[in-house]
């Protein structure tokens, strides 16, 4: 740090000495960061220097385990009434369109799978092609998804090993009228990779080979069921990053990040996967293989294809390889936490920020008092508070740049400058690898903490930056005013959180149990409150089953009109992820 910031009284503590009996929670440091030399400095507003502060423990892993315990009842195979455990009820009709599975369909499927006996799990036998029977249990890894939220009622599992055999399967399938499911890592949120009746699961982990990686130019060619964290991994290995970073990386497909349009924590700094992402191989409803694994980086000849696969949730056609090009992984990271005393001053900071930073900037995340207060009190292990005090609101940032002496006197402009405008009241800034991952943990540790205080009410959100508290605020008056906030009232509390960068909020409204009454104070309340600010009601979530039925909040219905036009064209029998994204 500059001499003007630091003061020749600075005292460093160590590790050991400050935090005698911290507890490390996951011991996993943040990738590409440049260690640095040792105790982390602190910043406050209230003195004309900077002192050294309590070391951080590690990051919180950051695959959280985020379950809500909310549940459908399980379907029957003509109609069900999918209802939350929470009380929040959706009549779906199986359609009668599809066909209900038996032996022949087992056989013939198997025929399209080159080892049938390990590429199929089903519960209904065809010995003549060597397809044995398993029990229903040994299908609810891939009936239910991750948070155990929704349930499906899949006879058959299909895991095929080639494009090809994706091919022959969705051929059959379209011939005779078998809804299918195209299912990655299963990480989702809103239910959109697990089947709502008895849909066939196309299951695309098998198809897990990198193609090729172009090591001049940065761009990777692999299958969609490659984990995200091992493709980071496999290009960081020659010195580049995946544009994409999400807290399920271990676990996560590309085809599925594809799918969904995955958001994250890079998208402030190199975008959404439209801009990355440059082909896609994508086998068709039909069978039809869409080959356009292009890696140019401009192509301007006919309408770009690969765009209307690119969140399209798997229900006009199943990815099954992408081309994508990944950034230089950068030589200096750098986060800081800053306490901040209103929203205003958020937005304040953020505008500082993006001045004094620039192009090296890569995170801005805020969280409110609320959110750090849950952090400290439910935390699967402990993450330290680097603060004496309780503040308002909390900024995190963190920079990625090519250059570190570059990056802190970037750093050590804004600070002063931050502190002198008193913009900030107080601050932390990492100094190794090990405070990094502390620091992230204040942050991506919120939503695993509100699943153990108890049960939540997730809500992903975007809208204009200077909304994004006033929607806190609101839904918490709303509660007050039901007499509903407080211990054992029904609502424990109301934490906002997100990414201000890309105007992403947030919401988990923690309560006592999924009661329909405070069902009914929340929605469609929120829902209409977004659409009067021309918000979304996902910002990188998706729609999936969940919200099938609320893209109208955020899309005219000439626009939806198009969509359900869109899907038709594609997908004539509507056999692909039915039931969710849009309901044709």
């Amino acid at each position: 740090m500059s001499s003007k910031l630091v003061s020749a009284s600075i005292s460093r503590v160590s590790a050991a000495a400050a935090l005698p009996n911290v507890v490390l929670p996951f011991p996993a440091a943040r990738s590409g960061v440049v260690a640095a030399s040792g105790n982390m400095l602190k910043c406050n507003s209230s003195s004309s220097h900077l002192a050294s502060v309590r070391a951080m423990s590690t990051r919180a892993n950051r695959r959280m385990n985020m379950r809500d315990s909310v549940a459908f009842a399980t379907p029957s195979t003509s109609k069900a009434s999918l209802t939350f455990k929470r009380s929040l009820a959706t009549e779906v009709q199986r359609s009668s369109n599809f066909t209900k599975l038996n032996e022949t369909h087992i056989a013939n499927l198997a025929k399209c799978l080159s080892t049938p006996s390990t590429s199929i799990l089903t519960t209904i036998a065809a010995p003549e092609v060597g397809v044995q029977a398993v029990s229903a249990d040994e299908l609810d890894a891939y009936n239910n998804d991750w948070m155990d939220k929704y349930h499906g009622s899949s006879a058959c599992i299909i895991r095929p090993k080639t494009t090809d055999e994706v091919s022959k399967v969705m051929r059959y399938c379209f011939e005779n009228r078998i809804a299918v499911v195209p299912q990655g890592g299963n990480t989702g949120l809103v239910g959109g990779g697990v089947p709502v009746f008895d849909e066939v699961i196309v299951n695309l982990s098998g198809l897990n080979k990198i193609r090729s990686f172009d090591e001049v130019a940065g761009t990777l060619v692999c299958d969609a069921g490659c984990v995200l964290e091992v493709l980071d991994n496999f290009v960081g290995e020659k010195g580049y990053m995946m544009p994409l970073d999400l807290g399920a990386k271990g676990s996560c497909h590309i085809g599925g990040n594809v799918a969904t349009n995955a958001g994250g924590l890079r998208f402030l700094r190199y975008g959404s996967l439209h801009g990355n992402v440059l082909g896609l191989e994508v086998v068709l409803p039909d069978g039809t293989v869409l080959d356009g694994l292009s890696t140019l980086r401009k192509d301007n000849t006919g309408f770009d294809l690969k765009q209307l696969f690119i969140g399209s949730e798997g229900t006009i056609g199943l990815i099954t390889g992408v081309s994508i090009i990944t950034p230089r992984k950068p030589n200096a990271v750098n986060v800081a936490v800053f306490a901040v005393p209103s929203f205003e001053a958020v937005q304040t900071t953020f505008t500082t920020v993006k001045q004094h930073c620039g192009e090296i900037l890569s995170a801005f995340e805020f969280f409110d008092a609320q959110s750090f207060e849950l952090v400290q009190g439910y935390a699967t292990r402990a993450v330290r508070d680097p603060f004496e005090d309780r503040h308002p609101f909390y900024v995190l940032i963190e920079t990625s740049g090519s250059k570190k002496e570059h990056d802190d006197e970037k750093l050590e402009g804004l600070l002063e400058h931050l502190l002198e405008s008193e913009t900030i009241t107080d601050g932390v800034l990492a100094q190794d690898t090990t405070q990094v991952s502390g620091l992230w943990a204040l942050r991506e540790s919120i939503p695993e903490a509100a699943g153990k205080m108890g049960k939540v009410f997730k809500y992903d959100l975007s809208m204009p930056v200077e909304k994004m508290n006033e929607l806190v605020d609101v839904m918490r008056a709303r509660f007050e005013e039901k007499g509903m906030m407080g211990e054992g009232k029904g609502i424990k509390t109301v934490v906002g959180y997100g990414h201000i960068g890309d105007g992403n909020l947030h919401i988990n409204i923690v309560a006592d149990s999924y009661a329909p009454e405070i069902e009914a104070v929340i929605e469609p309340y929120i829902y209409e409150w977004i659409a009067e600010q021309n918000g979304s009601i996902s910002a990188e979530h998706g729609l999936g089953l969940m919200k099938a039925t609320k893209i109208g909040y955020s899309k005219s219905q000439t626009s939806i009109e198009y969509m359900k036009k869109i899907k038709a064209a594609f997908d004539p029998e509507g056999i692909l992820n039915p039931y969710k994204y849009i309901q044709v």
